[in-house]
């Protein structure tokens, strides 16, 4: 039988090559996302390889975690490996200049939505003593940079909540790995600049930002890793990164 992998956020960037990589990695697929067209492209692109479940639903709604996740059909209720890659940034003001509706978004995906989906499927791997937990950070959960605030402060807690779902599924064999990535270049910049395009663009000139692929790549290392191995936390960066806010750029 073959394995199974649940990714949150696979419409697009990092989720979608994720469920990519996987399906060659010889997992079926329950993938999610709010945009259906997209979701179900992606679930109809990897049927050749994988049997997918494409769920459309918004992580930050309870109910409808609980609807969607809550109630899988049996053959599906086995999962190995979480991905919780939902996630977005939302705005790049400093904090008194803020939007309060660009907040609740990030807050609400970016922690509210880990911690709901999580709820839902850890007791069933805490059951098995069996799974993989990949949780999407940022290198803006391990620092913070100039108007970053709410986002960082999101990120931040992701950071936290993996090390507590580390020590606390520990007794039960279940792996938790954080990967951090600093400058990705995917739909992020759109959606944190509402769609301005030159803006957004404007992120990624004069270096060669990570690719989704590159995550994707990493998550494929972890789960084919010994049973007794885990890479607890990766902070992976473009080569022209140094740091949050520290890039060689030659433009």
């Amino acid at each position: 039988m073959k394995k199974i992998a649940l990714i949150t956020g696979a419409t697009s960037g990092i989720g979608q090559a994720i469920a990519r990589r996987l399906a060659k990695e010889g997992y079926d697929l329950i993938i999610t996302g709010r945009r259906a067209e997209k979701l179900e492209a992606l679930a109809k692109e990897l049927s050749a390889e994988a049997k997918v479940l494409p769920l459309v639903f918004d992580i930050r709604h309870l109910d409808e975690v609980q609807k969607n996740l809550g109630n899988l059909p049996e053959e599906w209720k086995n999962i190995d490996v979480l991905v919780n890659n939902a996630g977005l940034a939302a705005g790049l003001e400093p904090l008194q200049e803020g939007l309060i509706d660009d907040w609740e978004r990030m807050i609400d995906t970016n922690v509210k939505g880990l911690l709901y989906v999580s709820r839902t499927i850890l007791p069933g791997m805490i059951a098995r003593k069996k799974g993989h937990v990949f949780n999407l950070g940022s290198i803006a959960g391990k620092e913070t940079y100039l108007n970053g605030n709410v986002y960082c402060a999101s990120k931040h807690a992701v950071d936290s909540l993996s090390r507590s779902m580390r020590m606390e599924c520990l007794p039960y064999n279940v792996k938790v790995t954080q990967i951090c990535p600093g400058a990705v270049e995917t739909e992020f910049s759109m959606v944190r600049f509402h769609g301005d395009q030159q803006r957004a663009d404007n992120v990624y000139k004069g270096f060669t930002p990570l690719k989704g692929e590159d995550i994707a790549d990493l998550v494929a290392y972890c789960v084919n890793l010994p049973a007794h191995v885990c890479l607890n936390d990766i902070v992976v960066m473009p080569t022209a990164q140094a740091n949050s806010g520290l890039f060689h750029k030659v433009l």
